[in-house]
């Protein structure tokens, strides 16, 4: 009979549903984790509905989930860093790439990348690795996170991906102190970048989005303006006043209405991960004679993780989480695609218990 329990779809039309299974055997440099909480990412959809393409194609069953927080259960005889009892997170990357990659930096930029925490191939058993809407996890020591003792468990979870992947860029580009910057899609990710931007000290934060009943909430996470891009004139009003602007949408966008409000000489980055033809291009007549600079970010290291960790932790920034049990997963990603949610959701993994019976 297998020991573990998790949440994961056989195909790319069928609901997340119950399935058991065997986690590894925890090996010399392994953590085993007691999940409590996982969060729900945007990327979770596209994986478990099989939207991504090339090397990022799904394999199933998919048991996505790499915003996981819990307890440590089991350690490894060569592990240092972590003891049992400890409050440990888990990011998107669990293992090393290859052996000569080990102890390097900027894990998820190396070739072949870190193993990703689900949908990616186990290097120790060359099964496909399974995330955290499960009641466990086995990850190496090196991708296991600290949690500050004053960050909630549940609104920690999004820090390990949401956190980073927002802090990342803001952290490259060392955006801060006397900057305007403009944050793009004020879900999941961008509800953190506008309280990591502040929290850095920008000198203001404008936030952009589609969707004009956020505008309250917006406003309460610490953004000085709101501008709904509906609004042409509000654009408008707003043409090159930008230094920085983090684009957080996940799916295809005309990016150009965007570009006109990047100052000469400012800064565009996505971190959504876009189809490769959006429905319009961007006018690089515009961006060559302003000079933008246009690039992305993917996700963060494991130093820039415990970093933001660590940040928030100091500044009291969290996650605004809606909590629910894995049985409501399914309704959640519909509700995240129709961009109901304020901001993160939640599993709560003791539902599991539950969910399996």
């Amino acid at each position: 009979m297998p020991a573990n329990i998790g949440y994961a779809t056989p195909d790319a039309s069928s609901p997340l549903a119950p399935l058991k299974f065997d986690r590894s055997p925890v090996g010399p440099e392994d953590v085993l984790i007691d999940i409590r909480y996982c969060g729900v990412c945007h990327s979770d959809v596209h994986q478990a509905r099989d939207e991504f393409d090339g090397a990022l194609a799904t394999t199933f069953p998919c048991m996505p989930g790499h915003e996981i927080v819990g307890i440590v259960a089991e350690t490894g005889s060569a592990v240092t860093q972590h003891s049992i009892g400890d409050r440990v997170g888990v990011g998107c990357l669990v293992y090393w790439g290859a052996e000569d990659q080990r102890g390097g930096t900027d894990e998820q930029y190396q070739n072949p990348p870190a193993v990703f925490t689900y949908n990616a191939p186990d290097p120790r058993t060359g099964e496909m690795t399974f995330g955290g809407y499960s009641d466990q996890i086995v990850v190496n020591e090196h991708f296991v996170l600290r949690i500050p003792d004053s960050l909630p468990l549940e609104k920690a979870a999004p820090l390990l991906c949401a956190g980073v992947t927002t802090w990342s860029p803001l952290r490259r580009w060392n955006v801060g102190t006397g900057q305007v910057v403009g944050v793009a899609g004020v879900g999941g990710l961008g509800h953190m970048a506008i309280q990591l931007a502040k929290a850095r000290g920008a000198e203001k934060v404008i936030a952009l989005t589609t969707t004009p009943d956020k505008k309250d909430e917006i406003l309460r996470l610490g953004a000085d303006e709101v501008v709904v891009m509906s609004d042409e004139e509000d654009a408008e009003a707003h043409a090159a006043s930008l230094d920085f602007l983090l684009s957080t949408i996940p799916t295809p966008f005309d990016m150009n209405p965007y570009v006109s409000m990047v100052r000469t000489g400012g800064t565009l980055i996505t971190v959504g991960m876009l189809e490769p033809t959006p429905p319009a291009g961007i006018d690089f007549a515009e961006v060559s004679t302003r000079r933008i600079t246009v690039g992305g970010s993917l996700i963060g290291s494991v130093a820039e993780t415990q970093e933001v960790l660590d940040f928030c932790a100091e500044h009291g920034i969290t996650a605004d989480v809606q909590v629910i049990p894995v049985q409501q997963s399914n309704e959640a990603y519909d509700q995240m695609v129709a961009k109901d949610v304020r901001f993160r959701f939640v599993i709560d993994n003791a539902t599991l218990r539950t969910a399996g019976a």
